[in-house]
């Protein structure tokens, strides 16, 4: 799975120390989640889009280019 973090954290100006905040959870959880080595709980993907103001399916989608 993919996402647009980083680039939706930029435009809000948004660090991700803050969103983690936000959140409630460590920065490593958004740095992760950021560089796709950490698929979110459906929890923390709303949480995270609801900080973003933005919806999960604007946030998170499958690349049907990975083979994993």
């Amino acid at each position: 799975m993919k996402n647009s973090i980083k680039e939706l954290r930029r435009t809000k100006k948004i660090s991700q120390d803050v969103l983690a905040q936000r959140c409630n959870v460590t920065r490593q959880t958004i740095n992760a989640i950021e560089n796709n080595k950490y698929d979110p709980s459906l929890n923390l993907a709303f949480n995270i889009a609801k900080v973003l103001g933005k919806k999960v399916d604007d946030i998170f989608y499958y690349d049907k280019g990975d083979r994993q």
